[in-house]
């Protein structure tokens, strides 16, 4: 098994995977994450309307503020599956909490895969007394892996800041790669911090964080049933508990942001079928608002991500994307980049499309946007479209 050094993880968190075959046999594909004392804890989840059944007892859950201990599971989403899906998620808990010997309130269940397919029960529950007795013997890397879906490499970001006297630590992982879109973002993402933190302000800084991260990307437009993001503080760094009113509060919601920021980053990187990571950077707007709505607009856009895939600086594409985002701008007053290539001045072409196409090759692509309306601005991560989406997509269940 692949392992982080304990010098790079956070203090006092334990990790732990096992197989269930939930979808197919030989793979990793639950995990659990324990904390080894009580943890204040912070949440933010799918804004759709139909919610995954672990989805609704985390948000139940999280209301008390503390928890101890993530279970979860890849390959089957417990999504559409009913009072069933429920009474499953919470039998995992139960005896997760007997074999512990840990509260079941202080444990949060997440799903991730099929939508509408009962639970296996009969491999999950098998499994647990090994995933419970392994605890300590796996890495947060290892939990990365087996969290994973269509996904094509673990997703894992640390940080460290210093805290007063002490340095503490930051570390996260998530998953994603299809069904992408803001509020949140599809994925589930764990975020664990040694650093004492306030539960208030925990919950502002993580909601902070992902607004300015999670909620900024998108690769297909398609928003799941089981976006979770969970953050767990256990402040066994010893530090005087980080507040609004903390000098070091400042420093925390960078790293913070940063981290988050890397996650995200990742999740795009790794769109299912994408060969091009792309930046929309939306300036020039009266607020972030709008700026985050035109850029929305532009990366949400099918007709821009294949003329990304095919080299093809096409930048109607982007001023039609402009025009119904519903964001009020003057046509004749915008400029369009890719990358330093400037294509369109003052709304018109600008004779660069032959420079703009081969930028267009690179692997990292910006698509910058000045609308000349404000002092406001915006990005959003996306990536291109390509053929090999498609396929992922339409043998997923297969």
């Amino acid at each position: 098994m692949s392992k982080l050094t304990k010098s790079k993880g956070p203090k006092g968190f334990l990790f732990s995977t096992a197989g269930a075959a939930i979808k197919k046999p030989g793979r990793k594909d639950i995990a659990l994450i324990i904390s080894e004392a009580d943890a204040n804890i912070a949440g933010t989840f799918t804004t759709n309307t139909v919610k995954a059944a672990p989805v609704k007892i985390c948000m139940n859950k999280i209301k008390s503020g503390k928890g101890r201990v993530i279970v979860v599971n890849s390959g089957n989403a417990n999504a559409c599956t009913g009072a069933q899906g429920t009474k499953d998620a919470n039998e995992i808990i139960s005896h997760i909490s007997k074999q512990l010997k840990i509260s079941a309130a202080l444990i949060y269940p997440c799903s991730t895969g099929v939508i509408g397919t009962p639970m296996p029960m009969e491999r999950i529950l098998p499994s647990l007394p090994a995933l419970t007795k392994n605890v300590g013997n796996f890495s947060l890397e290892d939990v990365a892996g087996a969290i994973m879906t269509t996904d094509t490499f673990p997703k894992i970001v640390i940080k460290k800041i210093k805290v007063g006297n002490v340095t503490g630590t930051i570390s996260g992982i998530c998953k994603g790669a299809g069904m992408i879109a803001p509020n949140m973002a599809t994925m589930l993402c764990y975020i664990l911090t040694d650093i004492a933190v306030e539960q208030k302000t925990l919950n502002k800084v993580l909601k902070n964080a992902v607004n300015k991260s999670f909620n900024r990307i998108t690769i297909d437009g398609d928003m799941s049933t089981n976006d979770t993001v969970l953050m767990m503080a256990n402040g066994l760094l010893g530090n005087t508990p980080v507040t609004a009113k903390s000098e070091s509060l400042p420093a925390f919601q960078k790293a913070l942001d940063d981290l988050a920021y890397g996650l995200a980053k990742l999740v795009v990187k790794d769109g299912e079928g994408a060969t091009k990571l792309v930046e929309v950077y939306v300036k020039g707007t009266r607020n972030e608002r709008d700026a985050a709505r035109a850029a929305l607009s532009i990366a949400n856009s099918s007709l821009v991500k294949t003329a990304i895939y095919g080299n093809d600086a096409n930048w109607g594409r982007i001023m039609a994307a402009l025009g119904y985002s519903g964001v009020a701008f003057r046509e004749e007053k915008t400029d369009i980049y890719f990358n330093n290539i400037k294509v369109v001045k003052g709304g018109l072409a600008n004779n660069k499309d032959r420079e703009a196409t081969e930028a267009l090759k690179a692997k990292n692509i910006k698509i910058t946007v000045n609308l000349h309306a404000g002092t406001a601005s915006s990005k959003v991560l996306t990536c291109d479209l390509t053929e090999e989406y498609i396929r992922i997509n339409a043998e997923y269940r297969t």
